[in-house]
């Protein structure tokens, strides 16, 4: 991902879920709440009258604030945006690549050219068949727009070409994870003919997904239709999808109640009064993880000691009760416990212990309530708070800031102290480059890397993801980055969704929504 990642959400999305990428949705919902539940509630009711049982009602925190695909990058949005765009691969129940408009893929013996091999007779909304030149047209568009939030993410391409229904990418390097890569987050494939004015595309686009956009009102709503040359149209059985940003997070549930909506991204704090109303609570696997984000080219934490007692001062178990509602958990990786990439032997590497955390702080040089730092946030967010408590329990002052303008400061390394999250990768690598690397958007103290990251990385690139090592490589690299002094993970919290028993249950495909096979019966 490119520094240009989502930032972190409002304080009311925050109280209601650890979801990163709310920020803007978030705050436009909770603007737009008196105006569009009325609004929308006659729209739901034309919408069930005209089509019955396969409406689908979606009130999403994640409005796209922007619908061009590479623009968008591959934060939470994704989700909502893969209703219109299909993807080279797709993520199945346990995080691997699957078809999705490549029928299938090999790579040549040394690992560095992968040839991705389409579907015949796609073609997008707009009629532009999908091929290998659609194909190369978007990878070179996500890595050359300048507004491209996918670029960074993009970095092992040196060049694509395409012949006939078939993708050739050189790589820059040997490189495994481009099936894991290529998928919804970070190549949605917009028409190249629609996306030649990429301005148009941001608030017209065209896709080959499973669905096709009707109506789009920018930031507030959008209705689509089934998509009948979608390439596995037979397994969608949705007609037609409302899709609204949600209001203020109290009204959700009550409007699920009512049919306003029939499907809803939620927070922790409304999954008991969404179960007590009759509603399905669908808890989605995900890789949340939020952290701490210390710069270690600024004072202090140019201090190891300073940076190992922040490490120490921080009880994790606090966010975890305080903001997830029973949901959460405690980390200290950006990956879940039981995922391929979790290090078992990094484990609580940092356990809480105030004690330790006084007495670094003391040899670093600052006397109790000497230390003085400020917290820069984009929004009121609860898990400020907690930070400046706890770091008060070990005699550091912290004031927290918040600077609506907070992403330019800390994507161009300019802040010392922040908070972040996000909602991972499918390729683990990624992940890990994102948060460890030199140039990583995640990493607030670029160029700094923790020391032997950039070989464990480099092996897990050259392993094959089939092959009986990957595991051990994979958590190896996992264990290097966690050595980097410029982050301190907290905790995670799955993704909740509140629905009507009239839908069926969703795949459980980690972090992803899938339509596939997903039925609306009843009118609902």
């Amino acid at each position: 991902m490119s520094g240009r990642l989502t930032p972190r959400p409002s304080a009311a999305a925050l109280r209601s879920s650890r979801r990163p990428g709310r920020l803007r949705a978030a705050a436009l919902g909770t603007a737009l709440a008196t105006v569009l539940v009325p609004a929308l509630s006659a729209c739901g009711g034309e919408a069930a009258s005209a089509t019955g049982s396969t409406a689908l009602k979606w009130t999403s925190s994640y409005f796209p604030a922007h619908w061009d695909p590479v623009v968008s990058g591959s934060g939470a949005q994704f989700r909502e945006l893969a209703l219109v765009y299909a993807s080279l691969t797709r993520t199945d129940e346990h995080g691997k690549a699957v078809p999705d408009l490549a029928k299938s893929w090999d790579y040549n013996a040394e690992g560095d050219v992968i040839t991705f091999h389409l579907r015949p007779h796609l073609k997008f909304s707009d009629g532009t068949p999908v091929d290998g030149s659609a194909v190369k047209a978007a990878i070179e568009r996500a890595k050359k727009q300048k507004n491209s939030a996918l670029f960074g993410d993009l970095t092992s391409i040196k060049a694509v070409d395409a012949k006939g229904l078939d993708t050739v990418i050189h790589l820059s390097q040997v490189d495994y994870q481009i099936p894991q890569l290529l998928g919804e987050r970070v190549l949605q494939i917009a028409s190249p003919r629609a996306a030649a004015s990429p301005g148009k595309l941001d608030q017209s686009p065209v896709g080959a997904g499973p669905f096709v956009v009707t109506q789009l009102v920018p930031g507030t709503k959008a209705v689509l239709k089934k998509n009948p040359d979608y390439w596995d149209a037979e397994n969608i059985h949705i007609d037609r999808v409302e899709l609204s940003s949600a209001p203020d997070a109290s009204t959700v549930v009550s409007g699920l109640q009512t049919g306003v909506y029939n499907f809803a991204d939620i927070a922790p704090s409304q999954a008991d009064a969404a179960k007590k109303a009759g509603l399905d609570v669908f808890v989605q696997p995900g890789f949340n993880a939020s952290n701490l984000s210390l710069n270690t080219n600024k004072a202090p934490f140019d201090n190891d000691k300073v940076v190992d007692a922040v490490r120490y001062a921080i009880n994790r178990q606090e966010f975890v009760d305080k903001l997830t509602f029973g949901y959460g958990s405690v980390t200290d990786q950006p990956f879940p416990k039981g995922y391929v990439a979790y290090d078992p032997e990094s484990e609580n590497a940092y356990a809480y212990d105030p004690a330790k955390a006084r007495k670094l702080l003391g040899e670093a040089g600052y006397k109790a309530g000497a230390l003085k730092l400020n917290l820069v946030i984009p929004a009121e967010d609860p898990q400020a708070e907690i930070v400046q408590a706890q770091l008060a329990k070990v005699g550091v002052k912290v004031t927290i800031k918040i600077d609506k303008n907070w992403a330019t400061p800390f994507f161009a390394k300019d802040l010392t102290f922040s908070l972040y999250g996000t909602t991972g990768r499918d390729s683990a690598a990624q992940t890990l480059t994102a948060h460890f690397g030199p140039n990583g958007p995640l990493n607030l103290s670029s160029p700094y890397e923790p020391s032997g990251f950039e070989a464990a990385i480099a092996k897990v690139r050259r392993t094959p993801l089939d092959s009986p090592d990957y595991a051990k490589v994979l958590q190896a690299a996992t264990r290097a980055g966690l050595k980097s002094k410029a982050l301190v993970f907290t905790y995670s919290s799955p993704n909740l969704i509140a629905k009507s028993k009239s839908i069926s249950a969703l795949p459980k495909n980690p972090a992803h929504i899938d339509w596939t096979g997903v039925t609306i019966a009843g009118g609902n």
